[in-house]
């Protein structure tokens, strides 16, 4: 498999990406987010554009009335719009904040498989110097496998 990145909140540092992870490919990369993020995973579409968005916001969904931002990740992390497939799909997470949980939908190219990461498998992030930001990475797992956090 290629470098899996796992996203995650700060309250699973400690675990450093450990346990359950929900496979995915963004930018021919293969990513992660732990499972207790995922609310659930839908098919693309019915997004309605919202003016004056930076231009990884792709828009908006209702998501049985709640209101959803989606957000193009290969477009967030620089690498350019998303291209269509008949595999690409809508993550949507659940993320800790301080008036509740908020949801946020992420557009990526397929969704894989969940994963079993030990914390065994995971290294301590490398350090990248002063011109790449490194706060993110929570670690790296064996066989250049990587683990983030949102």
């Amino acid at each position: 498999m290629n470098d899996v990145i796992a996203y995650s909140s700060s309250s699973d540092l400690q675990d450093r990406g450990a346990g359950q992870n929900l496979s995915f490919h963004c930018m021919k990369i293969a990513l992660a987010l732990p499972i207790n993020r995922v609310r659930e995973i839908i098919e693309y579409g019915h997004l309605t554009a919202v003016p004056m968005m930076p231009n990884y916001v792709l828009g908006v969904i209702n998501l049985r009335g709640n209101v959803v931002p989606v957000v193009d990740l290969s477009a967030r992390f620089g690498a350019g719009e998303t291209v269509l497939g008949r595999r690409t799909c809508i993550i949507i997470l659940e993320l800790p904040n301080t008036d509740g949980p908020h949801l946020v939908g992420l557009v990526v190219d397929a969704v894989d498989e969940v994963l079993d990461i030990e914390m065994a498998q995971i290294e301590p992030p490398p350090s990248f110097g002063t011109a790449i930001r490194s706060d993110f990475i929570m670690g790296i797992r064996a066989g250049s496998h990587f683990v983030n956090e949102i």
